[in-house]
């Protein structure tokens, strides 16, 4: 599966530039106001006890900044910080020798902590709860277990399914924050401070209409900045304007409201191929040559948030925002059409 110039989900491009632009402090951090005040009233009040700060829960959709906070978390409070993933945890052992290499005060960051194995999860109970670990050796009836203490340590967990943590992981974490959306001028301070590192001439103008067509997603609008960065070197004066942005979007088809051409795909199929719905995602996919799970994962979430699609218990359904958005006139009975007025 091709990721879309406006995916969420990280791409191997944006690995290296990300790391270039991520936000060292807590200071430097744009956007999540109220998460940003939280988290440091937990490090402040952690480092004036001395004493590593409660397990800390990061839940939103991709590209919001967890893997930058995680990060930041170390930073802030002077510590080491181990990076992992849940599925890279498959078997206990796994887990085990990661923790007991940690020192005390270190950060293991655990991305995607939903889908972590389920004998590791129950290790990590314990690490979390009483900093040991139990090591099962040998196996059938002469197995026997020995307790490992550890470092005393902070796990900063991220997930983008937050529903799909079991009871018992998610109330071991002290402090849970929830990432949300970015409003479009926050997403000018996000441009503004990547364009000022990757030395781009980003007019005003041009980041307000990146940052509209952004999904509030600032790992998006970091990767619109460079695709227009390209157009503009190569078609114009290297100069970001409003002009140069709607030029260079159109070229990599994504429009005003941010949707690309599977998102439009997926809405012109519904509207004129199956007169609004409702039809399962299923033929809907067969219908714009995707596969069920890309329409599911990346095109769904942003057409839902954008009120042009509806989940309903016979199948998905266009709203009145989509048939508008196609320039199609909508039936009267259509999903989110106003009532009229007598």
């Amino acid at each position: 599966m091709t990721e879309p110039v406006t995916g969420a989900a990280a791409q191997p491009d944006d690995l290296d530039i990300e790391a270039t632009l991520r936000p060292r402090r807590l200071a430097e951090f744009v956007g999540q106001p109220r998460v940003r005040e939280q988290l440091e009233l937990v490090l402040e009040a952690s480092r004036r006890r001395g004493d590593p700060p409660d397990h800390i829960l990061l839940s939103g959709p991709p590209g919001l900044g967890k893997t930058s906070l995680a990060m930041i978390v170390a930073v802030e409070l002077g510590a080491a910080i181990r990076l992992t993933s849940g599925p890279a945890l498959e078997r206990a052992g796994d887990l085990a020798a990661m923790l007991s290499n940690l020192v005390p005060g270190d950060v293991l960051f655990i991305d995607e902590i939903h889908r972590i194995a389920r004998p590791a999860e129950e290790m990590l109970y314990l690490a979390m709860e009483d900093f040991r670990v139990d090591v099962v050796v040998g196996k059938g009836p002469g197995a026997t277990s020995i307790p490992l203490d550890i470092a005393p340590f902070t796990l900063v967990g991220a997930t983008t399914r937050s529903g799909a943590l079991t009871g018992p992981l998610r109330d071991r974490f002290g402090f849970t924050a929830h990432m949300e959306f970015y409003e479009p001028a926050e997403l000018e301070r996000v441009l503004r401070r990547a364009a000022l590192i990757l030395g781009v001439d980003l007019r005003p103008d041009g980041a307000e209409e990146i940052a509209g067509r952004s999904r509030g997603t600032p790992r998006i609008a970091n990767r619109l900045l460079r695709r227009v960065r390209d157009f503009a070197e190569v078609r114009a004066d290297g100069a970001v304007t409003r002009e140069v942005a709607r030029a260079a979007l159109t070229v990599y088809d994504v429009d005003e409201l941010g949707l690309d051409r599977l998102d439009r795909a997926v809405l012109s199929a519904l509207v004129r191929g199956f007169g609004g719905g409702p039809v399962g995602v299923s033929t809907l996919a067969v219908a714009v040559g995707e596969d069920p799970g890309t329409v599911e994962e990346v095109c769904e979430p942003f057409l839902v948030r954008a009120g042009m699609l509806a989940r309903t218990p016979r199948g998905r359904v266009a709203t009145a925002a989509a048939w508008a958005h196609l320039g199609v006139p909508a039936p009267p009975d259509v999903l989110g059409t106003p009532p009229a007025l007598f």
